[in-house]
């Protein structure tokens, strides 16, 4: 190959290789397939077989994160949340030492029931992108959704 082609090539390589890495991807979804217990953003969907409702505009939606270490924060509704959680076996879970701010808010009934909810489960499962809170093996207790934060 001469000089004059091989220099052609090499700028037709470099332009399909811009245009390539320039192609729009997909973008990101909010759920996270396969999601891992700890270090995830789990948002609260359903509470005792209850579908929970989209929070209004401008409020938090009820979520939990299990940070590595044994600790969770999260948001209950009204109050965040705070406390511990012990993983003894493959899916035995407890929650100890739950504590929340002290805001008074009109409407405290989902917060009072995660609340119990936490302190009742003894079991968890996670099957793609949702976790399930469970007691023995009764019907979940809580179940939540693994969201990707941008």
């Amino acid at each position: 190959m001469n000089k004059s082609k091989s220099v052609r090539f090499f700028v037709l390589y470099c332009i399909f290789a811009f245009a390539l890495l320039s192609c729009k991807t997909a973008a990101p979804t909010s759920v996270v397939p396969n999601a891992s217990l700890t270090e995830t953003y789990w948002k609260l969907t359903e509470l005792m077989g209850q579908p929970i409702p989209r929070p209004e505009q401008n409020i938090k939606e009820t979520h939990i994160i299990l940070k590595n270490g044994g600790r969770l924060q999260g948001f209950a509704g009204c109050n965040n949340i705070m406390g511990a959680y012990e993983v003894k076996n493959d899916f035995s879970i407890s929650f100890t030492g739950m504590a929340s701010t002290m805001m008074a808010c009109p409407d405290m009934k989902t917060e009072d029931l995660l609340k119990k909810v936490l302190e009742q489960a003894d079991n968890y499962s996670i099957k793609g992108d949702s976790l399930f809170l469970h007691k023995a093996k009764m019907a979940p207790l809580a179940k939540f959704e693994a969201v990707y934060l941008k």
